[in-house]
């Protein structure tokens, strides 16, 4: 029973779906014993191809790794064993430190992940000793008997034993986008993977119909979660990680170029080689902000909880950056225009029906299961449909009637049908669906009846038909039924403007991002939705004016179009792609099994917490609560992190360039090292740890009024323009101390690490806005306490005990006042240079898009995870 196969779903899709279950040692009829399914999940662990933890080790590993850390501790080594022992000591110490500090803020933030990660809940329904009930989709074990419905990710690999109408979307395993139609008998042996009609497989999609199936393998023993470890747990970079990396490889050049020419000129001179050695790769540490991974860990770690507190989710940290990057937002109506609580309002009859007649037909032609005269789940037109106070009065002749067979929704037919008998014995085809659809199959439709949708439509009220016809057999409906039908008449439904809606589009339009509607409903409504909302509709395209319109053309009408209305999954992500080619970031806001193409096809997926499997399963983001209010406070934030984290990065890449520039022009000059190796790290500890607070700093509100990309070129020009300028204060402070304090290398070195420290820790209140700081822009509390307490650790540490340790000796009262004014005429030439490089630097260019396919198996993989370790691969023959 436990042999290795090469594929247990192979083995399955060869038998009868009686002989696997047999195999399997389970009832089709009654499914696993929640005792059995116990047992079954200790053998064979849980159904997850992936896990999420935070593990010391390797966050330790990514604070240590670095090459240059590794060189300054064997240089430290070889300096305490030829005797300089105790300088050695202090670099290691201040090594340690820094390191410490790096890895309690990342491993925070792994922790963060690894609770976000748990927030986010699949469930499966499968049936366990008779009964239906809902578990986690990684609690499913071999032998499960589940039930799979319209938009569910088929949660493990399933032999199947009763379909209806049952089709499944298996692109993300062979590469095929048709749905593939599935059934129940026997394949022969050696069909490939692309044709196992009689299983679903874990990963895939069901595109339309249901079906219960036998689980026959989970986890990494399935086909989907061998492909997905073969992929490994990297992540594809986001843009904003992207930028990150290419600012690291510009620091490495500026620190390589500047190491090894300080070093060899401190050879050439004649200096003891480790002193060379030492001082050189302290002046590289230096000019590495080290910190930079602890800082935007630690904003995002904070902006995930605020983004929680304000109800939104974000699948993975990195993508809170990348919500922040979008200007242009696509988005369905209901729901997020809409209050999306749709109630029945009224019935309108053809010829001489009664409307309740039309509500008669309209509540038999559901798929929604109905238990006690109630509707449980579906379709929400069909659960306002049987909750109204009107069908009080049908649902007792309703009961009278069976229902023989349903031909389910799809969203390309976007139609149920169904076949039933009335009292009498006689059948009846009943079709509801899309007016226009179903208007196109009537063969009577009265000119009154078109008036009537028209002006329901101009109304803005949400329109569905419902047309029967007599038929002779009791089999179940198929598409070639829908015909010859006879309109009986319009459901009309009411879904007000949602009151907080035209706040929340005036507050989006401020954050720079256009709002489209992309709908299934009727043009007219969602047109009449927008203006009463203030929304300028401009044009309105539908989807037969899409299929009209090539590439070029669609592009071009983008900027004139607010309104795409019935249009099919396949639109809406023609219109996303189409966005994206035009520049900037593109999100798509949906819930439904339709929008899945499209949450693929954007820059940011966005759904929300009640929608389908496979809308949540297409996302980046999870919104609590449906209201782009809450997306505006999302928005706002990765904007806030982004803005934050350039914070860091130029005052670092400016000051630090600075003075380690200025360190390797004083070597040239001096008889002794102008900072020991020790007090450069120390300087850098220090420094690092005051913009810890960084994250906490208000933002301008113009910043957060377009979105911000990554710009190595001007993080270039910045550190370049502004680098010098700290430079030519730190050249003031050598002559100050040399020549007006006549000060001994100690006391130099002293001199010269309180200014330095000063000057690059007290530039965050000029870089960190465009305006002018203080009395425009204040920064946080905590920054500002942060900072002003560095400089004045930094100024009391040479008269400290531990001065003499650290080579430092106290400096004379005269030269705190030289320092005071040496930074107040420091921070006004910065001031002054800013609105000068502001002024003058370009447009930031707009992001390429970006090939997104391969993220999606990492996507669909990250819902079949856990926080422990992975499983082992266990498969189980059943043929």
């Amino acid at each position: 029973m436990t042999t290795a196969t090469p594929s247990a779903v192979s083995d399955a899709a060869v038998s009868t779906g009686p002989a696997v279950c047999a195999a399997l040692e389970v009832s089709a009829e009654r499914g696993l014993s929640p005792d059995e399914a116990a047992r079954r999940l200790l053998q064979h662990g849980p159904n997850a191809v992936s896990s999420h933890r935070a593990r010391l080790l390797p966050v330790l590993w990514h604070q240590v790794r670095s090459p240059l850390l590794g060189l300054l501790l064997a240089a430290a080594a070889a300096s305490y064993l030829v005797g300089e022992r105790s300088d050695a000591v202090i670099i290691g110490v201040i090594v340690a430190m820094s390191v410490g500090l790096g890895f309690v803020n990342e491993y925070r933030a792994e922790r963060a992940a690894q609770a976000l990660h748990s927030t986010i809940r699949h469930q499966a329904v499968v049936v366990r000793d008779g009964r239906a009930q809902s578990v986690d989709v990684t609690a499913l074990v071999p032998g499960d008997v589940i039930e799979l419905r319209l938009g569910e990710v088929v949660p493990a690999d399933v032999r199947l034993l009763a379909v209806a109408g049952l089709a499944c979307t298996e692109s993300v395993l062979t590469g095929e986008g048709l749905p593939v139609d599935k059934a129940t008998d026997p394949v022969g042996v050696g069909t490939p993977l692309a044709e196992l009609r009689c299983c679903a497989l874990m990963g895939t999609v069901v595109h339309a119909g249901s079906g219960r199936g036998v689980v026959v393998s989970t986890g990494r023993g399935t086909e989907f979660g061998a492909i997905a470890a073969g992929l490994g747990t990297h992540q594809l970079e986001t843009q904003f990680q992207v930028g990150l990396r290419r600012f690291s490889m510009l620091l490495v050049y500026v620190a390589g170029a500047l190491t090894t020419s300080i070093f060899a000129v401190n050879l050439v001179l004649h200096r003891p080689f480790l002193d060379a050695l030492l001082f050189s790769l302290a002046i590289a540490v230096g000019i590495t902000p080290q910190l930079l991974p602890a800082v935007v860990s630690t904003s995002l770690t904070a902006g995930s909880r605020r983004m929680i507190r304000r109800k939104v989710l974000v699948k993975r940290l990195v993508c809170i950056e990348d919500l922040g990057d979008v200007d242009v937002l696509f988005t369905d109506k209901t729901g997020t225009l809409t209050l999306g609580q749709v109630a029945y309002a009224r019935a309108w009859a053809t010829g001489d029906l009664h409307p309740r007649d039309v509500l008669r037909w309209g509540l038999l032609s559901t798929e929604n299961a109905t238990e006690d005269g109630r509707s449980v789940g579906g379709n929400p037109l069909d659960e306002a449909l049987w909750e109204s106070p009107a069908a009080l009065a049908v649902k007792a002749e309703v009961a009278r009637w069976t229902t023989l067979g349903v031909l389910p929704f799809d969203h390309e037919r976007r139609m149920v049908s169904v076949v039933v008998r009335d009292p009498a014995g006689a059948t009846v085809l009943v079709t509801k669906g899309a007016p226009e659809t179903v208007l196109d199959r009537c063969t009577d439709v009265p000119e009154q009846a078109r008036a009537a949708l028209d002006a329901e439509f101009v109304a803005g009220n949400r329109v569905v038909a419902v047309a029967t016809r007599p038929v002779a057999s009791e089999a179940p409906p198929a598409p070639d039924d829908e015909h010859d039908l006879h309109l009986t008449g319009l459901l009309v439904f009411l879904d007000p403007p949602k009151p907080s809606a035209a706040t929340a589009l005036q507050r989006l339009a401020r954050l720079g991002i256009a709002v489209k509607i992309v709908t299934g409903d009727n043009a007219a409504v969602a047109a009449k939705v927008c203006r009463d909302l203030g929304l300028d509709v401009g044009r309105a395209l539908s989807g037969p004016d899409l299929a009209a319109m090539g590439e070029e053309e669609l592009g071009a009408a983008l900027a004139t179009t607010t309104v795409f209305a019935r249009v099919s999954p396949e639109d809406k992500a023609r219109i996303v792609r189409a966005q994206r080619r035009t520049g900037g970031g593109v999100a798509f806001l949906g819930d439904g099994v339709n929008d899945a193409l499209a949450l693929h096809a954007a820059d940011v997926g966005i759904s929300v917490d009640s929608a389908t499997d496979v809308a949540k399963d297409a996302a980046d983001v999870i919104l609590l609560e449906k209201d782009l209010d809450v997306l505006a406070d999302g928005v706002a934030e990765g904007r806030r992190i982004f803005a934050n984290t350039i914070k860091y990065v130029l005052m670092g890449t400016s000051s630090n360039f600075g003075n380690m520039a200025s360190a390797a022009l004083a070597s040239l000059f001096l008889s002794f090292l102008p900072m020991l190796p020790s007090q450069i790290l120390l300087n850098n500890l220090l420094y690092d740890t005051s913009q810890l607070a960084i994250p906490t700093d208000d933002v301008d509100e113009e910043q957060l009024q377009r979105p911000s990309h990554w710009d190595i070129a001007s993080i270039r020009r910045f550190m370049v323009r502004f680098g010098p300028l700290s430079s030519v204060f730190d050249l003031l402070t050598f002559a100050v101390m040399l020549w007006v304090f006549h000060s001994g290398p100690a006391q130099f070195r002293s001199g010269w690490f309180v200014e330095s420290l000063a000057t690059q820790t007290l530039i965050i209140f000029a870089i960190r806005t465009h305006r002018v700081p203080f009395f425009r822009s204040r920064p946080s509390l905590p920054l500002t306490l942060a900072a002003l307490g560095t400089v004045v650790v930094g100024a009391v540490l040479p008269s400290t005990p531990l001065a003499h340790a650290l080579g430092f000796q106290p400096l004379p009262g005269a030269f705190f006042a030289a320092l005071a004014g040496m930074v107040a005429a420091y921070l006004v030439l910065v001031e002054l240079a800013k609105r000068l490089f502001y002024g003058a630097v370009p447009a930031v260019p707009r992001v390429e898009p970006v090939d997104r396919r391969p993220q999606r198996i990492r996507r669909r993989a990250a819902r079949f995870s856990t926080a422990l370790p992975r499983p082992r691969v266990v498969r189980r023959r059943v043929g």
